[in-house]
């Protein structure tokens, strides 16, 4: 069976949208790093900001895998 175009065309889309946002978590966290003395503590925000890349990224092969 054949999935519909529009439902493809959509979770391609919605994948498109993950890794997007997975790029700006990404973003995110590196340039909280880098405005970081290097003698001060990784800030836990930017842990938070990877972590939700990753989900984001795993969420996004979830969608090819099931496609």
């Amino acid at each position: 069976m054949t999935p519909h175009p529009s439902n493809t065309a959509t979770t391609s889309r919605l994948r498109s949208l993950l890794l997007e946002l997975a790029r700006r978590q990404d973003d995110l966290a590196a340039d909280e790093l880098a405005a970081t003395p290097y003698w001060s503590p990784c800030p836990s925000t930017v842990l938070g900001h990877r972590t939700a890349a990753d989900a984001l990224r795993a969420e996004a092969q979830f969608l090819l895998a099931a496609s």
